[in-house]
């Protein structure tokens, strides 16, 4: 029997903020260079994930999938991010990593996010470096998803699927991987009590100033994988 819990409808930034993470040390920015991550992934460190499985919200069948975390090259490295449109069946509205669904057809869960990031927002594989990938995190939607970490050459053009995507945009890498930036929270249902992160990033490149900037909330499990490569990265 599939999907007999609904899915929890709430808006994440009403829920009280519990702390802040500014007691651990970002990732130096000398860490966060392209030649320093292939390095990084050349010769990983002993780490422990720190997010993994979400308690489940429904009882529908697991299934594969794999995320693009893609770290664009410009002169600080950024992270491609899409806000997904209100029609979706999971995860609508939110700001997620370009990925999905594990097809029959795919080799392995490099080709799955490279595939679903070109068909969600035409990023070209010739752009991609595949740096490696990070350790599985199940959502409590009940997606086994594998985290493909990539440099990508800017120059690309992309082209969003209207579908899928209502919105494509970059925070910097540094802001993601410094924890004074990482708020946590908690809230129950069902019967449990669900803890995440939130990343809010006020996007200056969407209006005038800081008081005019649009809030990317970027929370769940997309938090949960931009911390585990952080605890990757601070290893």
């Amino acid at each position: 029997m599939n999907n007999t819990r609904p899915l929890p409808k709430f808006d994440p930034r009403s829920i009280p903020v519990l702390g802040i993470d500014d007691h651990l040390a970002g990732v130096p920015s000398a860490h966060l260079s392209p030649e320093a991550l292939r390095q990084r992934f050349r010769h990983p460190p002993v780490w422990t994930p720190e997010h993994s499985v979400e308690k489940k919200f429904t009882d529908r069948t697991p299934a594969l999938a794999a995320v693009l975390i893609p770290l664009v090259m410009r002169d600080e490295l950024t992270l491609l991010l899409t806000e997904r449109t209100t029609n979706l069946s999971t995860h609508s509205g939110q700001v997620a990593l370009p990925g999905g669904r594990t097809d029959d057809t795919d080799h392995d869960a490099v080709d799955t996010a490279l595939r679903e990031a070109h068909e969600e927002v035409g990023l070209p594989r010739d752009h991609v470096e595949v740096l490696g990938t990070l350790p599985t995190y199940v959502t409590g939607t009940a997606f086994i998803i594998t985290p493909v970490v990539a440099l990508v050459r800017p120059g690309f053009v992309l082209q969003p699927n209207p579908n899928e995507v209502a919105d494509v945009f970059e925070v910097p890498l540094g802001y993601l991987m410094n924890p004074a930036n990482h708020r946590r929270h908690e809230m129950e249902f069902d019967g449990a009590i669900r803890q995440w992160l939130s990343m809010p990033y006020s996007d200056p490149s969407m209006g005038g100033d800081g008081n005019d900037a649009r809030e990317r909330y970027i929370w769940g499990a997309t938090a949960g994988m931009l911390r585990n490569l952080y605890r990757f990265l601070s290893a």
